[in-house]
């Protein structure tokens, strides 16, 4: 069974706030790390936008990624929503037990 951490950004906490509760409360993610005052530039709609969001950092079961991406895409502020995972290659096995145990 393969772990991975989910990355998505936000521009409010309340919305950083309504996404990682659903995901913890629907056993989609074990643990959502909200890392306020991300400074993101980007290019969007031809322009270099520069702005502070909100960084989550889900960390869940490979087998729960559509799932997780679907629950975000749907409470999401954004049109086009951050969502990208990275595998988990090694890990203290007594935390990806918990992990395992808190998902679905």
């Amino acid at each position: 069974m393969g772990y991975c951490i989910v990355n998505c950004t936000t521009s409010t906490k309340i919305n950083a706030m309504e996404i990682s509760e659903y995901l913890i409360e629907s056993k989609l993610a074990a643990c959502v790390n909200i890392v306020p005052n991300v400074v993101s530039v980007y290019k969007w709609e031809g322009k270099v936008v520069e702005g502070q969001e909100f960084l989550m950092i889900i960390k869940t079961k490979e087998s729960l990624f559509k799932k997780v991406e679907k629950a975000i895409t749907e409470r999401h502020e954004y049109a086009l929503p951050e969502i990208v995972a990275t595998p988990i290659i090694k890990g203290n096995k007594d935390y990806l037990k918990w992990l395992k145990s808190e998902t679905v």
